[in-house]
């Protein structure tokens, strides 16, 4: 006599739970035996409710097995979802990842009531004049002058960067970030950047070849560009 494959693993951590759903079987399966655990390792009803985390793999939850799941689970068995976690994504889920990682390469000059917007990173071939403007969902490389607004990570993201051959902006913005024009002019010998440094909590103006330490995760692109 075969044993029966076990479908749902079950981890006890300082968290709660992880449960660990098989990705090979069918959702009705995995579903069934989830319900039948649930039941056997149900808190007291004194006990508070016990956080649970759900691992899927390689399985997409489809439409209404979310729901069923989170019927399954809820604060009246004394269990609560805290997180769905899988490695797999829908197609407009992978394809919005990949327009925000695209660098996207404009060249024109940004002139003063100018407002330049793209999503994920922004290669600007040309100028910022006084007035102008661009932002970007991710970094900003400006090859040409600053002399306008920059506003990078305008989603959020406060590890992106602004650089420029010519850094003399009027005003540097990183996700929720300010800073005011520098208090020197940059002589143009060097490109500079803009990060936000954590430790002084604000945003700080660098040679660009700082990026290699202070930015782990910067891209090959970005390495080209910082090694010239």
């Amino acid at each position: 006599m075969h044993d029966t494959k076990q479908l749902i693993t079950i981890k006890g951590t300082r968290e709660g739970l992880t449960l660990f759903i098989d990705d090979t079987c069918s959702f009705d399966d995995a579903f069934h035996e989830l319900r039948e655990k649930l039941v056997a390792n149900q808190p007291h009803k004194k006990e508070p409710c016990v956080p649970v985390t759900i691992k899927l793999g390689n399985r997409y939850l489809q439409e209404g097995q979310e729901e069923s799941l989170l019927n399954l689970i809820n604060d009246e068995n004394r269990f609560r979802i805290q997180s769905i976690e899988s490695d797999v994504i829908a197609k407009s889920e992978a394809l919005s990842l990949m327009e925000d990682s695209e660098v996207k390469t404009v060249s024109r000059i940004i002139r003063s009531g100018q407002v330049l917007e793209v999503t994920g990173d922004l290669l600007l071939i040309g100028d910022v004049n006084p007035g102008g403007c661009v932002i970007s969902t991710g970094n900003i490389y400006i090859m040409g002058h600053l002399h306008g607004i920059a506003h990078a990570g305008s989603g959020g993201d406060r590890n992106a960067v602004i650089a420029a051959a010519f850094m003399n902006p009027s005003q540097l913005r990183i996700a929720d970030y300010i800073s005011r024009a520098p208090d020197y002019e940059s002589d143009g010998v060097y490109m500079e950047c803009g990060l936000i440094d954590e430790e002084q909590d604000k945003i700080i103006i660098d040679r660009l070849q700082v990026l290699a330490q202070k930015r782990k995760t910067i891209n090959r692109f970005e390495r080209r560009i910082t090694n010239g």
